[in-house]
């Protein structure tokens, strides 16, 4: 079979050029939203000590050599996250960026290695109200692309009306056939109880898996494919153990203040309320390096900027939308791919 032509031979982009039109009509009308919200644009710089701590997150590394011939490595970040949050601990109260974010070992039909993050920050606003600015940029995303219903590979969502809400333990309870949240009391994972409720339902175990890799493969296996249809589908409070930098729910260290965004079974949006203790910040991004060196031999450093500027950061909530999956999505492309300008050539191909 031959290879497809490359991205910018004539024909083939004139096919592409309406989605990437209405890529930038969706931009330009939630940059408008937003700022009608009050929200500032920022430019988060993609250089950076520290290219987030998460264990399965992989960055592209580089050098930078100083005019002394130094030289220091550093990462091409993979979310603006670190950045932003110093901004909000500067004093800035609502910011926004379209921000090219760069991961490594990842492609796919949603998942290229340079792709653009909407992400946002709400100082002194409760997570939740993040659910209805998610609501707000589909129905935008919609009326830009002239398209109400949404499918990826046979599943689809009607965007513009309701917006169902699921916790973690109620999904499982509904997919897999048993609770979660009783396999992590007090926000401690107690692996063995899990896997065996893994196993009891038919999901392959292996000795080595840790809570959180029986968790990952059951939300993979049953939870997903069931979100985001016939409505998109808001996923929340997560346990404690895939916590990530949000903070606990008050009152209930089992479950902390985390939700996801699903349209058409295609997770797009990650949002928190906030973590702003640095030291219990550093102990979980801690954790997640121990735990990416033993899978993957390798760990990134900390941000100790990031964690100083943590100690100065007021309550806030925060969310990461996936823009080109977004776009895909409103545009009925099939891969992210077709709606980047200037897509990283596939070698495989």
């Amino acid at each position: 079979m031959p290879a497809p032509s490359p991205w910018w031979d004539l024909d083939r982009h004139r096919d592409r050029r309406p989605g990437l039109l209405m890529r930038n009509r969706t931009k330009a009308a939630i940059r408008a939203w937003l700022e009608g919200q009050g929200f500032v644009e920022v430019d988060a710089g993609a250089l950076v000590v520290s290219p987030g701590n998460e264990t399965h997150l992989h960055a592209f590394a580089t050098e930078h050599v100083g005019t002394d011939l130094a030289r220091r490595r550093l990462y091409l970040h993979t979310s603006p996250e670190f950045a932003m949050k110093k901004l909000i601990a500067a004093g800035e109260q609502r910011i926004f960026a379209f921000a090219p974010v760069y991961r490594n070992r990842e492609r796919g039909a949603l998942h290229a290695p340079e792709f653009t993050m909407l992400e946002w920050y709400r100082a002194g606003a409760d997570y939740t109200v993040l659910w209805d600015d998610c609501a707000a940029m589909l129905s935008l995303a919609a009326e830009t692309g002239g398209r109400r219903r949404w499918s990826f590979r046979g599943r689809e969502a009607e965007i513009g009306g309701a917006v169902d809400r699921l916790t973690l333990d109620d999904a499982f309870r509904a997919y897999a056939g048993f609770p979660l949240l009783d396999t992590c009391p007090g926000g401690v994972a107690d692996r063995d109880a899990l896997r065996a409720r893994v196993a009891a339902a038919g999901i392959r175990t292996a000795d080595d898996d840790t809570w959180s890799d029986l968790f990952s493969r059951v939300l993979v296996e049953r939870i997903e494919p069931n979100l985001g249809h016939p409505r998109p589908t808001i996923l929340y409070e997560y346990p404690a153990p895939e916590a990530a930098l949000a903070r606990p729910v008050p009152g209930r260290p089992e479950v902390a203040e985390r939700f996801e965004l699903y349209v058409a079974g295609v997770e797009i949006a990650n949002g928190f309320g906030e973590l702003t203790d640095a030291d219990a910040q550093r102990r979980r991004l801690d954790i997640e390096m121990d735990e990416k060196a033993r899978i993957y031999g390798e760990r990134y450093p900390l941000d100790e900027d990031f964690l100083a500027a943590l100690r100065h950061m007021p309550p806030a909530s925060g969310c990461a939308l996936g823009f080109e999956r977004l776009v895909m999505l409103a545009a009925g492309a099939s891969r992210v791919d077709q709606v980047i300008w200037t897509p990283l050539p596939d070698e495989r191909k």
